[in-house]
C-alpha cells in the first residue's frame, strides 16, 4: 500500500507541484515581499508659497525615508482628488506666510493629511513626524533659536481617523471572500462534468465554447452578488461601516471584479485534471491573493517585484476600489485606472478559458 500511494503520488504531477510550490511561495513572499513598517510612502505636497523655508521641510520629510514626494499641486481640489483616488496615502500642506511666521517666532503649523483605510500603513510614518519637527530646520540660517520648534504638525487621518479596524478589514473581505467562493466554485465546474461523465452530453448540444463558458458564469455572477451584498450590509449592521460613496457604482465594479475570477476559476478548471487539481490551483492562486492585494500587509511596503506580481491579481484593485467608495466617497472618476485593470484582467481570463476549453475539446 505504501508503494502504491508512492507510485500515485509520483504520477499526479499537479499535486506534487502544489507540495514544492506552496511552502517555497510563502517563504519567498514572506521573507522578501512582506514589511509591516513601508518605506518611501506616496506622498503629496500642497505648496501655498515657495521659500527656502518650505523647500528645506520638503527635504527633511523625504530624508526620513517614510515619505516619497510624487506629486507637487497648487489647490486643494487636486490635494483632495488625489488622496481620494488612493494615489497619494499623505498629503502635506505648505500654508502661506508660512516662513514670516516662522521668522516671527509664531511657530506655525502645517497639515499632513493621511489615507488612514490602512492604519498600518499610516501609522509607522505618522509616527516619524516627531524627529522630523526637531530636525528639518537645524541648518538653516536667520532663524530664531527659541530651544523648541519652530513649527508644529497638525495631523488629520481622513477617512479612518479612530483607526478602527473593522473600518479596514471589513471592505477587504468582501474582495477576499468573493475571490476564494467564485475561483472554486467555476474551477470544478468543466472537471466536475468529465468526472460524472456528462461532458459528452453537454458538447452535444448545439452551442459554441463561449456560450458554454457563459453558461457556467451567469449562475455564478447571481451568487457572487448576494454573498457581497450580504457580506456589506453585515459590516453596516455590526460593525457600522459606512457607505459613504454610490451604491450602483460599487455594484457595477463588484460585478466586473466577479466575473474576472469566475474566468480564472474557469481557467483552471480547463486545466485540472479531476477535481482535486482544480481546487489545488485555486489555493496557489488564492495565496498570492491575500498577501500581495494590501488586504492583510500594506500594498506601499512591498519592493517594486511585489507591486507589479500584486498589479496582476484582481483583489489587489477591488480592494482600492471597495475601500475608496465605503470609506472616501470615490467615484468613477476616482476609481478609472483600477476599473480599468479589472476589465482587461477579465477579458484575458475569458480568452484564456475560451482557448483552453476548445483544446480540452480537441
Amino acid at each position: 500500500m505504501l508503494i502504491k500511494e508512492f507510485i500515485q503520488l509520483r504520477r499526479d504531477r499537479v499535486s506534487f507541484a502544489m507540495i514544492v510550490m506552496i511552502p517555497l511561495m510563502q517563504l519567498v513572499l514572506f521573507g522578501y515581499a512582506i514589511n509591516t513598517t513601508p518605506r518611501n510612502l506616496p506622498t503629496a505636497v500642497l505648496l501655498q508659497e515657495h521659500s527656502d523655508v518650505g523647500r528645506s521641510v520638503l527635504k527633511a520629510l523625504q530624508n526620513t525615508r517614510y515619505f516619497k514626494v510624487t506629486h507637487q499641486v497648487e489647490d486643494e481640489a487636486e490635494f483632495d482628488r488625489l488622496l481620494a483616488s488612493g494615489t497619494v496615502l499623505f498629503g502635506v500642506e505648505i500654508p502661506r506666510g508660512f516662513e514670516r511666521a516662522i521668522r516671527r517666532g509664531e511657530r506655525p503649523a502645517l497639515l499632513v493629511a493621511a489615507d488612514a483605510t490602512d492604519p498600518v500603513a499610516s501609522g509607522s510614518a505618522l509616527g516619524a513626524l516627531g524627529q522630523l519637527v526637531r530636525t528639518a530646520l537645524q541648518n538653516d540660517r536667520g532663524l530664531p533659536d527659541a530651544g523648541r520648534p519652530l513649527f508644529e504638525f497638525r495631523t488629520h487621518a481622513r477617512y479612518n481617523p479612530a483607526a478602527e479596524t473593522a473600518l479596514n478589514i471589513v471592505p477587504g473581505l468582501v474582495g477576499t471572500i468573493l475571490t476564494m467562493t467564485m475561483l472554486i466554485f467555476t474551477a470544478l465546474s468543466v472537471t466536475r462534468e468529465i468526472e460524472r461523465g456528462t461532458m459528452e452530453a453537454l458538447l452535444a448540444m448545439p452551442i459554441t465554447p463561449i456560450e458554454i463558458m457563459l453558461g457556467k458564469i451567469v449562475p455564478y455572477v447571481v451568487v457572487g452578488f448576494l454573498q457581497a451584498t450580504l457580506i456589506v450590509g453585515t459590516g453596516v449592521f455590526l460593525f457600522h461601516v459606512p457607505i459613504y460613496g454610490s451604491l450602483m457604482l460599487l455594484a457595477g465594479l463588484s460585478t466586473l471584479f466577479i466575473a474576472a475570477n469566475l474566468s480564472i476559476g474557469y481557467t483552471f478548471s480547463t486545466v485540472a485534471q479531476n477535481q482535486l487539481q482544480a481546487v489545488q490551483m485555486s489555493m496557489m492562486f488564492f495565496l498570492p491573493n491575500i498577501l500581495l492585494s494590501g488586504f492583510m500587509f500594506p500594498f506601499a511596503g512591498m519592493p517594486t517585484w511585489a507591486q507589479w506580481l500584486g498589479e496582476a491579481l484582481p483583489l489587489t484593485h477591488y480592494i482600492r476600489i471597495v475601500r475608496a467608495i465605503m470609506l472616501k466617497g470615490a467615484t468613477m472618476e476616482d476609481l478609472r485606472y483600477d476599473a480599468i485593470a479589472l476589465f482587461v484582467l477579465m477579458l484575458i481570463a475569458m480568452t484564456i478559458a475560451v482557448l483552453r476549453f476548445r483544446r480540452t475539446l480537441d
